[in-house]
């Protein structure tokens, strides 16, 4: 006697279903016809205040305001609200992941440039005394300790400059501010402050993307059961 099997067609019902639901966890349900201009609209709202707030905060805290704006945690902040924020609009998984990326990024980027724009407008070049040298944490890469300058904290470190023959004794030409809310640094090499500007530039640009994206891939017309 042949024992009954199940038909062709009957594992085939689940697969897609279970495809269909993983795409909607990972990228959003994204049950919208036509041009979700409500959506865009929304997304492109939540990115812009986030990425105004982060880069504000990094800018904030260079130009006068708080110090702790200039260490990036402020903006740390603001990228958890953001990622919460699209959580509880259940966006897709991947997607928020992207956005907490780039908003970290963002948010330790911000403050760097702030600090080069701020030296730029206000800093004052004098040299500096080479206390040490050691490797950097980047590949090639050396950092040396400073001391000489009043307005430079004892144990200043800067890299621009620093090189495998620096030694200590020598003398370094630092770029300090003399508000002392800006750290100090080595003089940049020509273009190297526009080309950070344009990195945080685009990679706000990109980060307002993500969250326009998940916002509008968050629209979900009907509720399924979880499947577990």
């Amino acid at each position: 006697m042949r024992a009954d099997r199940r038909p062709p067609w009957a594992c085939r019902t689940t697969a897609p279903g279970l495809a269909e639901h993983l795409r909607s966890v990972l990228w959003g349900p994204a049950e919208f016809v036509g041009v979700p201009r409500r959506l865009l609209a929304e997304g492109l709202l939540t990115g812009s205040a986030a990425a105004a707030a982060t880069v504000g905060a990094g800018f904030g805290g260079m130009w006068g305001g708080p110090r702790v704006l200039g260490t990036g945690e402020a903006g740390l902040v603001v990228v958890a609200v953001s990622v919460l924020y699209l959580a509880v609009r259940r966006a897709g998984r991947l997607l928020v992941g992207i956005v907490a990326v780039l908003g970290v990024c963002l948010a330790f980027l911000s403050p760097d440039v702030a600090a080069g724009v701020a030296l730029r407008q206000r800093g004052v070049v004098e040299p500096a005394r080479v206390a040490s040298v050691r490797a950097g944490p980047g590949h090639g890469l050396v950092v040396c300790s400073v001391t000489g300058v009043d307005a430079v904290p004892t144990g200043a470190r800067v890299w621009r400059g620093c090189g495998e023959s620096t030694a200590p004794g020598d003398t370094l030409p630092v770029v300090y501010d003399p508000r002392g809310l800006a750290p100090a640094r080595g003089v940049a090499a020509p273009g190297e402050l526009l080309q950070a500007e344009l990195r945080l530039a685009g990679l706000t640009v990109v980060f307002v993307a993500g969250c326009a994206i998940a916002v509008v891939r968050s629209f979900e017309l009907t509720s399924r059961p979880s499947m577990a």
